[in-house]
């Protein structure tokens, strides 16, 4: 399996909070909500493709019960069903068995030990939302095989960012960009 992960970041790299006000205000974050208004139709379309061909969901603890405390009351959105459907492996030392939102699957100990042992699985891709401490000790230990980045026209000047200071030097190369109707930039990188 290849790990894709999957984010909406700012121009300055904020991925903190795109989708709700009180989706994560750690450090008095009030910006939370920020991608909402440059959502349209072309990245709903997107969003659904790339989770079409995900052979699973890997989560960090606090996106896992964000998204569980969220997705399952939708009964409207289209991304519900498909939620619900996905196998989702859980990368916690704190969460215990077993979890509450159907098709979930704990792993426990390191967790970059514990996604490259999926890596190593046959299967379609494992898509990474959300989980920024996770995406970013993927990156270190060189496990992330392709990002998709939702690039917002904004800059919010503050705010917890996908690259932290320290990440090490990775080498990316552009494979696809398509833009929406309101100024987002997908952009798909592999990594060189």
């Amino acid at each position: 399996m290849r790990i894709v992960v999957f984010e909406s970041v700012t121009l300055d790299g904020v991925m903190q909070a795109p989708g709700r006000p009180d989706e994560d205000t750690r450090g008095g974050f009030a910006q939370g909500g920020w991608a909402v208004p440059y959502a349209d139709e072309m990245m709903g379309r997107q969003a659904g493709e790339g989770m079409a061909t995900t052979g699973g969901i890997l989560l960090g603890r606090r996106t896992y019960e964000d998204f569980y405390g969220f997705w399952p009351k939708q009964p409207e959105n289209p991304f519900t069903e498909a939620l619900n459907k996905l196998q989702k492996y859980v990368v916690s030392n704190t969460l215990t068995e077993p979890l509450p939102w159907e098709n979930s699957t704990l792993l426990q100990g390191d967790p970059a030990e514990a996604a490259a042992t999926l890596k190593e699985q046959p299967g379609n891709d494992l898509l990474v939302l959300g989980s920024g401490e996770l995406v970013r000790m993927l990156t270190e230990r060189g496990l992330v095989d392709r990002y998709v980045l939702l690039i917002h026209p904004l800059v919010l000047g503050s705010g917890r960012r996908l690259f932290a200071e320290g990440t090490p030097p990775t080498n990316l190369r552009l494979t696809d960009t398509a833009t929406n109707t309101k100024g987002v930039i997908i952009a798909t990188y592999e990594t060189a």
